[in-house]
């Protein structure tokens, strides 16, 4: 009977004999000059999990200039970006590969940026990689596997563990505590105790890191199939508090009888419904959408700072949303998100709960245009996120709420026949205004556009002849 790393070592046969022969040859290249190439890092750890990849990271004994070199001959392009790193970047056909100098590498207490020094081993290399499952190594061409950290071992058990003292290699490199919690939600593989003891008293250290380095793993979380795991040990572990204070926030004791809902939790939920609602690439709202996951996500940060305690024993969190919205584009300009993605993510945590109250059928067709206009082209991932947001335990009520929704849906659907709904405008612009009023461009102007926009909203379409009318009768009133 076979064990687990031995299924695991047929398995990565299968996928490695199948590499790119281009990517083999390039090992020869270096061989026939003196150098020693091995395939590194995601891609061997994902040879093991069956997973192949046309974009191959390896590590050389050659220096950046004799990579360059070499690698110029090979491929159709190459590139020096990360030269300064050792990094030399190429492609050949649909393989890209990026071959660096062995090295290590290390922060100054006092700086953001790591420390490159070149070194002369695999194993040297390999002992400065964040996990043993991502410290293992496939000389090129002759496919020797190199395993000095019992990585193999590791990625049979779903273990993350360091390949040094995790407290040396955190400090040697703080981001390497937001990669655990990263590769928890891509591999959904658990953080070894020692690793973990070590995230806890070592979480203040990701301070040194820029923000964008921060971004770059947190979004890589979000964008995983099981972002909750990754979550779950930042907040665990305290590196959330550095990172993204708001989500350990919601971990509010709302009362001594846990009579209402954890809101940390909720929130976690919520994002994985999110997540089932996303669609395949054809669809509105394609899989995985980084601005649905991080609003459902956020949509709650506003209730730590709008609690109340009502008369009674009731809690109450009047305008969560318009405080989260705040919160949530001002985390994520910290951050560094695009300005894009900062505001529609603010936008979502602004609008989520613009249905409640929709189930008592009070809604006229103007509130649905309302509804529909304010939401614009996040139209899609409302729904998803208002859809997400229930997560209640009693059936009857998430039926209610589901059927209200699906009620809410069918009228934009059933508007949208009638009425061109996701572009509303006046049924006149502004130069049929002017000419209609006799008046040249001004504030005059605005002001009559805005009010054929809301009897637009009000009303629907009023077609020319009544728009017209309309206008007259408003200018007339102004006086």
């Amino acid at each position: 009977m076979s064990t687990p790393e031995q299924d695991l070592l047929r398995r990565a046969l299968g996928v490695l004999t199948e590499m790119a022969p281009a990517a083999l040859e390039l090992g020869e290249q270096f061989r026939a000059a003196g150098h020693e190439l091995s395939l590194v890092g995601g891609p061997v750890r994902d040879a093991f999990l069956g997973r192949a990849s046309n974009d191959l990271d390896f590590a050389t004994s050659a220096t950046p200039d004799q990579t360059q070199r070499i690698l110029a001959r090979w491929g159709d392009a190459h590139w020096d970006i990360g030269k300064e790193f050792g990094t030399i970047g190429a492609r050949r056909g649909d393989v890209v590969v990026e071959v660096t100098t062995y090295r290590t590498d290390k922060y100054d207490p006092a700086s953001r940026k790591p420390l490159v020094e070149f070194g002369d081993t695999l194993d040297g290399d390999l002992s400065r990689r964040d996990f043993t499952v991502n410290a293992m190594a496939v000389r090129v061409p002759d496919l020797t596997f190199v395993d000095p950290f019992e990585g193999l071992t590791d990625l049979a058990a779903g273990v993350l563990r360091t390949p040094i003292a995790p407290e040396r290699s955190f400090d040697d490199d703080p981001l390497r505590m937001m990669r655990a919690a990263r590769f928890a939600a891509q591999l959904s593989f658990h953080v070894e105790p020692g690793t973990l003891a070590a995230l806890v008293a070592m979480a203040d250290r990701i301070e040194i890191v820029s923000a964008e380095r921060v971004q770059a793993e947190l979004t890589k979380l979000l964008l995983s199939d099981n972002p909750r795991a990754g979550l779950e040990v930042l907040a665990d572990t305290g590196l959330a508090e550095h990172v993204l204070p708001e989500l350990p926030a919601l971990q509010l004791e709302i009362d001594e009888h846990h009579r209402h809902k954890d809101v940390y939790q909720h929130s976690l939920t919520v994002l994985e419904q999110a997540i089932a609602q996303e669609t395949g690439p054809d669809g509105a709202v394609p899989a995985p959408d980084l601005v649905l996951r991080l609003a459902s996500l956020l949509h709650d940060i506003g209730k730590p700072a709008t609690r109340r305690f009502e008369p009674g024993g009731g809690v109450s969190f009047h305008h969560h949303e318009v405080v989260g919205a705040k919160l949530a584009a001002k985390r994520l300009r910290a951050l560094k998100y695009e300005k894009q993605v900062v505001k529609d993510v603010s936008r979502l945590v602004e609008l989520h709960l613009r249905f409640h109250g929709y189930g008592d059928g009070a809604w006229t067709d103007s509130a649905v245009r309302r509804y529909v206009t304010d939401a614009g082209p996040l139209l899609e991932r409302l729904h998803r996120l208002t859809r997400a947001d229930s997560t209640t335990r009693n059936k009857r009520k998430a039926k209610r709420l589901s059927d209200a929704y699906t009620d809410l849906e069918n009228r934009i659907a059933a508007l949208r026949e009638q009425e061109e709904i996701d572009a509303i405008r006046p049924d006149l612009d502004g130069t049929q205004i002017m000419a209609i009023l006799g008046i040249p461009p001004s504030r005059d102007v605005g002001a009559a556009y805005k009010h054929l926009l809301a009897l637009r909203m009000e009303r629907g379409p009023l077609g020319e002849e009544t728009a017209t009318e309309e206008l007259r009768k408003w200018w007339a009133e102004r006086g």
